[in-house]
C-alpha cells in the first residue's frame, strides 16, 4: 500500500532522542550468536524489516531464538545447521542475503535463497567466487550471479582466496564471519580498494565479542584458523546512521539535537557525520553516552564518503542549504543500495527545486531557492528519511511511500514528531 507523508516546516528543533539499536551491529551479532556453542542474549536489536528477515531465515534453518522481556535469546548451533533443506527468503536485505550465503556453505543440505525484486539485481558475484574457492557449491539462478540462489552445503575446506571490495563490504565481511568454521584456515587477499571500510572493523569487533579473532589482519590480507564463536550477552549500541537524521536536523533547522546512547569512541563509522557537520559550520559536543550537534550557518564542503555511502542522502539534505557548493564523491558504488542513491536521489533533489549536477561517483549540489513537490523514495528507507528532512525548512514536500523507513527505522516518523512537540515545549 503506497503511504504518503507531509512534512511541515518545524523552527529550530530542540530536543534529546534515542535511535534505535545499530542495524549492522543486529545482523552481525545474530549471525554470530547463531553459529555460537551456547546460549546468547542480544539487548538493544533493532527491530526493523531487514533484522526480522534475518530472523526469519535463522529460525528456519532451525536455529532457536527467542524475544524475552530482557532481549533477544538466541541458542546457537555450534556451526552444525539443524536442518538440511530450507527455502529462504531475505525480503530487501542485502546484509542479510549476503551474510547468509556464506553461512549456508557450512551446513549439510540443500538450501534457496531469494529476495525481492531489487535484491536480485544487487551484486553478489564477488561473494560467491570467493566462496567456491573456499568449496562451497553454490549455483546461482540468474545470468549475473545475483539471488536466487541454491547451495548445496558441504562445509568450507578453507585455503586461500581473493575477494573485491570494491562495490560492497559486506563481501568480506560475510567471509569473515563464517571463516573460522571451514576445516582448515582461511586466506582471505583484497583485491582493489575496498569501500566501507569502517562496516569491516565492526564485524571484527563483533566477531571478537563472541570469541574469535583473525590470527593475522592486514590492510589486505587476513588469515583465520579454526575456531568456534562462544555464546555470550551482547548489548547492541544505537544506530549511528539514524543519528544522523537527527543531527542533520539540528543542522538544518539551526536548532540543538542530543542523540543518547553513542559517544565519540563509537566504533560505527557514521558517527564521522558529526565531523563533516562541524566542517560545514556546526558546532558538535561529546558526552560520556550522548552527542549534540548545535547548528550554526552552513556552507558547502568537498566530502569523501566512499567509507560510509550511506551519509550521502543525509549529507545532501544538509547540503541544500549551506552556502555555496558541496562535492558528495567516492560513492559509485551507492548506485547498487536499495536504490541507485546517485541518479535517484538527483532526481528528486531536482523536483524540489535544487541544483544537482550528477557524476559516476556522486553529486555536486549548489543551493537554489526550493519549493513543495512530491516525491518518489524509489523504495530507499535512506532517501526517505533525507528527503523528510528537508521538509522541516521547505513546506509542501509530500513524500510516496514513506513506509519503506520499516526498512531500517519503523519508527522514524514517530521519533521526529516527538523532537518537533519537545521543540515547541521548550519554545
Amino acid at each position: 500500500m503506497r503511504q504518503a507523508v507531509e512534512i511541515q516546516p518545524s523552527g529550530p528543533l530542540r530536543g534529546k532522542i534515542r535511535p534505535p539499536g545499530s542495524k549492522s551491529l543486529s545482523l552481525r551479532a545474530l549471525l554470530c550468536a547463531a553459529l555460537a556453542e551456547g546460549e546468547s542474549l542480544l539487548t538493544g536489536l533493532l527491530q526493523s524489516d531487514d533484522t526480522q528477515a534475518m530472523i526469519d531465515c535463522l529460525s528456519c534453518l532451525g536455529i532457536e531464538i527467542t524475544q524475552t522481556g530482557g532481549g533477544t535469546r538466541v541458542i546457537g548451533c555450534g556451526g552444525r545447521l539443524p536442518i538440511d533443506a530450507a527455502e529462504l527468503y531475505a525480503g530487501d536485505s542485502g546484509a542479510t542475503a549476503r551474510f547468509l550465503t556464506a553461512l549456508l556453505t557450512l551446513g549439510r543440505g540443500i538450501y534457496q535463497l531469494d529476495g525481492s525484486r531489487r535484491l536480485r539485481e544487487r551484486p553478489l558475484a564477488e561473494l560467491l567466487q570467493a566462496l567456491r574457492a573456499l568449496g562451497g557449491h553454490i549455483i546461482s539462478q540468474s545470468e549475473n550471479d545475483c539471488l536466487p540462489i541454491v547451495v548445496h552445503g558441504a562445509g568450507l575446506q578453507g585455503g586461500q582466496t581473493t575477494v573485491a571490495c570494491d562495490r560492497s563490504s559486506q563481501f568480506l565481511s560475510a567471509l569473515l564471519m563464517v571463516a573460522s568454521y571451514a576445516a582448515g584456515e582461511v586466506e582471505l587477499v583484497i583485491s582493489g580498494e575496498p569501500v566501507s571500510r569502517p562496516y569491516v572493523d565492526l564485524t571484527l569487533a563483533v566477531m571478537k565479542a563472541f570469541g574469535v579473532q583473525p590470527a593475522a589482519a592486514t590492510s589486505t590480507r587476513y588469515l583465520i584458523r579454526p575456531g568456534r564463536y562462544c555464546g555470550c550477552r551482547y548489548a547492541v549500541e544505537a544506530d549511528a546512521s539514524a543519528a544522523g537524521y537527527f543531527f542533520a536536523a539540528a543542522a538544518i533547522t539551526q536548532g540543538k539535537i542530543t542523540v543518547e546512547g553513542l559517544s565519540r569512541d563509537s566504533r560505527q563509522g557514521e558517527l564521522g557525520f558529526c565531523r563533516l557537520l562541524e566542517q560545514m559550520g556546526c558546532q558538535v559536543e561529546y558526552g560520556d553516552k550522548q552527542t549534540t550537534v548545535i547548528g550554526r550557518p552552513l556552507h558547502g564542503i568537498d566530502a569523501d564518503l566512499r567509507d560510509n555511502s550511506d551519509l550521502a542522502p543525509t549529507l545532501a539534505a544538509v547540503a541544500l542549504f549551506a552556502a555555496g557548493r558541496t562535492s558528495l564523491r567516492g560513492i559509485a558504488h551507492a548506485r547498487y543500495k536499495e536504490s541507485d542513491r546517485i541518479g535517484d536521489l538527483a532526481a528528486e533533489l531536482r523536483k524540489l527545486g535544487a541544483e544537482v549536477k550528477e557524476h559516476a561517483d556522486g553529486l555536486e549540489i549548489t543551493p537554489r531557492p526550493l519549493h513543495g513537490a512530491i516525491v518518489d523514495p524509489h523504495g530507499d528507507h535512506r532517501l526517505t528519511m533525507s528527503l523528510a528532512l528537508v521538509g522541516l525548512k521547505t513546506k509542501g514536500i509530500v513524500i510516496n511511500d514513506a513506509h519503506c523507513v520499516s526498512k531500517s527505522y519503523p519508527r522514524f516518523f514517530d521519533d521526529l514528531l516527538s523532537l518537533i512537540r519537545q521543540s515547541r515545549t521548550e519554545g
